[in-house]
């Protein structure tokens, strides 16, 4: 349920704190003061199209807040698929900031993308205005409320159809693959084989690049090592007067030939006996590498060429090892498929005769469904229009079979609605009026009522080209839906309002030389006189007084008996 709504800056409102209650919560105002930018703002918040006209004049940004209360325990698992979860007092707020070029909006203190917001809200509030009821226009409007009808039923079957469909798509995709000719499969058979084959023979392991690119460098420089080695040899080793083996050699001796006369000395003398070790230690291991860094132009060329090998099959076949092998998987899985072509082919046939002959018996359950349901919504929405002072209505649910199967089946849905005695049956889309539309929406919103989950329902536009006798209908339809769901209705007849739980005004000032619009909740007294406003217009007289706490008497007292 909405239990609360703020806005702030948003076109004509600079702030607005708003509690909405249970039941029917009417809205009311005079021509003019922006009745709508309510339920604009509401729908801004909800992901609607925003425009900088949204945000007032002189303001940096607009805001709208929306406080949503959820104590129903199948809707709270819903929005936890949508990780969405109410607080501890079980409430979930939803905010959204325009600013001039870009929109924030937060479940919670979470950004969230606007597409998250609208398949969240979705759960939790359906706003009915013009658009809605030019919807009925549509067939495809007409399926949607036949299947909601017929939830309980046929959603089950539909998530069946909806898999079969998709199932049935993939073999004929597949088999929409097997349109090759034979000179064709042989030419990528034989091209397929040899890639395979070359990926096999080359056979490379992890970390062997590396590896043959270290042996190749030090081929390659063999010669610039040969020479740096000899040198530093050279000047290492013991040949020659000056070489650093020769000299530590006879600073060891020194020193031990010292500690004969100290031994303090004898520390000092092993140091140097342990550098000399060190340093001869050195030399013969110079000396065996040296011996090593011999390479035949045998191994050269081959390791050269491997490295070649690798480096051609990274560049054709893919940048690493993991790569490579899956190159040569996927190569010997399509060798396999084009030698086995046609039993493939045949194989994907029966596919797409099985998942079609599946798909068949799945939508004609649907469909089973949805004409045993079509009977009982023609006669509720029949009689909820008739409640509607629709006098002599006929209405009926066609289905006819669609030329191919969809997600949804293969019905077509159309309403068809006579309103006049003598009159046949036609399309809903070319009978009914504008005014006549709303009704019918709110006819269907009725019969819809008890299987329904969303739990508000806004409606604006409600009373479009109605008064009289037809008016108290459909106040009293909007007092039934609103028995089961929390309502909000924008109105200007006295009749519709006269039925509200919660009264609410909406009013346009003058505040600081800017024209600003303001909402307030009223009374019960004050209730009554803004029923005398709607019932006198500008002249309010005692007895429009007494007809409009009488129309409020009667309002309850239709509430208790009714609901």
């Amino acid at each position: 349920m909405l239990i609360g709504v703020h806005v702030k800056n948003f076109a004509l409102i600079e702030e607005a704190d708003l509690s909405f209650g249970e039941g029917l919560n009417i809205l009311t105002g005079e021509t003019g003061a922006g009745k709508s930018i309510l339920i604009d703002a509401v729908t801004a918040a909800l992901g609607g199209k925003t425009g900088r006209d949204m945000i007032r004049a002189g303001a940096p940004y607009a805001q709208v807040e929306l406080i949503f209360s959820v104590d129903n325990e199948e809707l709270r698992q819903k929005l936890c698929e949508y990780e969405v979860e109410p607080d501890e007092d079980g409430l979930i707020i939803l905010s959204r900031r325009m600013m001039e070029g870009r929109n924030i909006s937060r479940i919670g203190n979470t950004p969230v993308p606007i597409s998250k917001v609208r398949e969240v809200t979705e759960l939790l509030i359906d706003i009915h205005g013009q658009h809605e009821h030019q919807s009925l226009l549509y067939p495809s409007k007409h399926l949607e409320i036949l299947d909601e009808y017929s939830r309980k039923e046929g959603a089950p079957v539909r998530e069946k159809v909806a898999a079969a469909y998709h199932a049935y798509q993939e073999a004929k995709k597949r088999l929409a693959g097997f349109s090759m000719p034979e000179e064709e499969r042989l030419r990528q058979l034989d091209f397929l084989r040899f890639e395979a084959e070359e990926l096999e023979q080359a056979n490379i392991r992890e970390g062997e690049e590396e590896e043959l690119a270290a042996v190749f460098k030090k081929m390659q420089h063999s010669q610039k090592i040969a020479e740096l080695l000899s040198e530093a040899q050279g000047l290492l080793g013991y040949d020659g007067y000056n070489a650093a083996g020769e000299m530590i050699g006879r600073a060891v001796k020194n020193l031990s030939d010292a500690q004969t006369y100290d031994p303090e000395i004898e520390g000092l003398s092993q140091m140097g006996e342990t550098v000399d070790s060190l340093l001869s230690d050195l030399n013969r291991a110079l000396s065996d590498y040296m011996d090593s860094l011999t390479f035949d132009e045998e191994s050269y060329r081959e390791t050269e060429e491997r490295l070649d090998t690798i480096r051609l099959m990274k560049a054709k076949y893919g940048k690493s090892v993991e790569e490579l092998h899956k190159a040569l998987e996927d190569r010997q899985r399509k060798v396999e498929e084009l030698i086995h072509y046609e039993e493939n082919r045949n194989r994907a046939e029966k596919d797409v005769q099985e998942t079609r002959k599946a798909l068949e018996e799945l939508c004609g359950r649907l469909s089973e469904v949805r004409k045993k349901a079509s009977a009982g919504l023609a006669e509720s929405i029949r009689a909820a229009l008739t409640d509607l002072n629709f006098l002599d209505v006929r209405f009926a649910v066609s289905l006819t079979k669609t030329a191919d199967y969809t997600a949804n089946g293969f019905d077509h849905v159309e309403f068809l609605i006579s309103t006049n005695p003598g009159e046949e049956m036609r399309p809903l889309g070319k009978v009914a009026s504008g005014g006549e539309l709303s009704r019918i929406m709110l006819a269907i919103k009725a019969v819809l009522a008890d299987s329904d989950e969303i739990p508000t329902l806004i409606f604006d536009e409600i009373d479009t080209g109605i008064s009289g006798r037809t008016a108290q209908k459909v106040s009293e339809k909007l007092a039934y839906i609103a028995g089961n769901h929390q309502v909000l209705c924008i109105t200007h007849l006295p009749q519709i309002a006269s039925m509200a739980d919660s009264h609410f005004v909406i009013a346009k000032g003058v505040k600081s030389g800017k024209t600003i619009t303001e909402i307030r909740s009223l009374s019960h007294e004050e209730t009554g006189e803004e029923l005398a406003r709607l019932l006198g217009g500008t002249s309010i007289t005692e007895a429009v007084r007494e007809n409009a706490r009488e129309m409020k008497r009667m309002a309850d007292d239709w509430k208790k008996k009714n609901r």
